[in-house]
């Protein structure tokens, strides 16, 4: 494909994120032939039936061979199998990234797993939806959104060259690039993700157990917050297992000073300090207005909840 950024990319994992990638890429036009590999049948056989690629396959070394771009889409903990099984047949100069939610394990994963001829920049799109599967996945899923790039301390010319495609490619894709530390990554991502989830799964499944609240109950009477909470915890359970075993470090360092800060806001409850509580909440509002100036949210209710995906 003529102006193709990448003639051939090679999507490991074919999910929420690896279907929206190649729609995107496909609709920006930066990618010209298109390979899936996905262990699942049924995920293939949906791959096929959309017609997202042109080569759909369980293999991955088959899958990422020619590939200019590869892009491992698979949970954090099964990054380094599938290097492996990638690594014999990834051609020399290509790049290889991921968009796993953890960095600091993954870019370990992948450099040990293949060859050094490869350029190797990890990256992470913020963005998602708490649906999963291949036809999940809508081409508009980064616009405007971050891409965070963790590359190897690498300064040779061809690294630097691979690493400003790459930042080229998400780019074309709508998305602001940022390139950072990944153990920075995993901290910052610990407050603004990690931790958020956490939180949800464990209230949704607090109010689940709760004796006297029936379950109707709680799904009958969800008030927008709650509802909020489930939306975020019905997110897909094994990437969000592998996630929390990956980045356990930042995630534990943060969940003990947000403890610590909701035993003081339980004092603050208790002693009737409503002083302390309104500076909190003035606070965190204009925190949420930030947000919104920022460009990472609307004001509009239910922003993106109940989109049409493609």
């Amino acid at each position: 494909m003529t102006g193709a950024i990448y003639p051939k990319m090679a999507v490991i994992g074919c999910g929420l994120i690896g279907s929206s990638l190649i729609r995107a890429a496909r609709q920006a036009g930066v990618v010209g032939e298109v390979a899936v590999a996905d262990l699942s049948p049924e995920v293939l056989k949906r791959v096929h039936a959309l017609g997202l690629a042109e080569h759909v396959t369980g293999d991955v070394a088959e899958a990422v061979a020619d590939a200019d771009l590869v892009v491992f889409a698979v949970p954090v903990l099964t990054m380094g199998e599938a290097a492996r099984k990638a690594a014999a047949a990834v051609k020399p100069g290509a790049t290889v990234t991921d968009v796993g939610s953890v960095k600091a394990a993954v870019a370990e994963a992948l450099a040990g797993a293949l060859p050094d001829s490869v350029h190797v920049i990890p990256g992470h799109p913020i963005a998602g939806t708490e649906q999963s599967g291949p036809d999940a996945g809508f081409a508009e899923l980064f616009q405007k959104r971050w891409i965070i790039l963790t590359p190897q301390a690498r300064e040779d010319e061809a690294y630097q060259a691979a690493l400003a495609r790459l930042r080229a490619f998400w780019t074309a894709l709508g998305a602001n690039v940022e390139v950072m530390d990944e153990k920075h990554h995993d901290l910052v991502l610990a407050v603004t993700s990690h931790l958020p989830h956490l939180i949800a799964y464990n209230i949704v499944g607090t109010a689940a157990d709760l004796e006297e609240v029936t379950q109707a109950e709680v799904m009958k009477y969800s008030a927008g917050g709650f509802r909020d909470f489930t939306r975020i915890a019905a997110s897909d359970p094994t990437m969000w297992r592998d996630i929390f075993l990956a980045n356990k470090d930042a995630v534990l360092e943060i969940l003990g000073r947000f403890t610590e800060d909701l035993q003081a806001l339980s004092r603050a409850i208790r002693w009737g300090e409503g002083d302390k509580l309104h500076v909190l909440f003035s606070r965190t509002r204009e925190i949420r207005r930030g947000v919104i100036a920022a460009g990472q949210e609307s004001a509009e209710p239910n922003f993106g909840r109940d989109r049409d995906k493609h």
